[in-house]
């Protein structure tokens, strides 16, 4: 399976780069949609230190949109629990996006100081490429998200997955990703993976935080406990 490198916005470092984060987008977005939050983001002293890499996917046809094509890391057939999934799409761009995260290790930043995230179809893939994937992150960020490829993902996850962090934010509201898909996903990796669930976001294991009031998107709140969880996790001193 081959395909074009992925382009990306790259945001350096503010002070000595000792720590990189790439964060996946969703949906027809593109990399420069989450600009806003990273530079929000990197603005505190406790993240100076991060590099930041913000991904566009290919462009291709999307069967839910009317075959519209656009931005995307896979084909969407239907929104569900037991919806048909792209695999062969969601394969290849696990591979393209572990490219990126095997440049940023061969440029010096070694694994435990890349954290991965997404929203939406980029957190589906973070937790392909960080559960599945030859390397240990540091953590990983799901945002009104859900698990790919659940019939071979056991089959998938590699040694390092069940000891991963875990964020998990979901908005309660919520029309595109339904509750029942964002807790079934969850309940997979505790029960299937093995990733413990955990009450609070400093501690090891999976965070879960449902945010009232918000749908198929981020609010201040989430943010905040997102910059908290990424600087828990590459913290500015190694």
């Amino acid at each position: 399976m081959t395909s074009h490198p992925l382009k990306y916005l790259t945001l350096p470092a503010i002070s000595k780069h000792t720590a990189t984060v790439i964060f996946i987008h969703g949906l027809g977005d593109s990399g420069n949609g989450w600009k806003p939050v990273a530079d929000m983001l990197r603005q505190d002293p406790g993240l100076n230190h991060v590099k930041w890499i913000l991904p566009h996917s290919h462009v291709r046809p999307v069967t839910a949109n009317m075959g519209f094509t656009m931005p995307s890391w896979f084909d969407i057939y239907s929104f569900g629990l037991n919806a048909k999934e792209d695999k062969d799409g969601m394969l290849e761009s696990k591979n393209l996006i572990s490219q990126l995260v095997a440049s940023e290790i061969k440029s010096g930043t070694p694994p435990h100081r890349i954290f991965l995230g997404g929203f939406s179809q980029g957190g589906a893939m973070s937790l392909l490429v960080g559960l599945t994937g030859d390397y240990k992150l540091a953590g990983l960020a799901i945002l009104s998200s859900w698990l790919p490829l659940r019939s071979d993902f056991k089959r998938m996850a590699k040694p390092h997955a069940p000891s991963t962090s875990v964020f998990w934010g979901y908005g309660a509201n919520d029309a595109l990703i339904r509750s029942e898909l964002s807790e079934e996903s969850v309940r997979f990796l505790e029960t299937s993976i093995g990733i413990p669930r955990s009450s609070r976001r400093d501690q090891p294991g999976l965070f879960r935080k449902v945010y009232s009031g918000i749908g198929h998107e981020t609010n201040l709140e989430e943010l905040e406990d997102l910059k908290a969880f990424i600087k828990k996790h590459i913290p500015g001193s190694v």
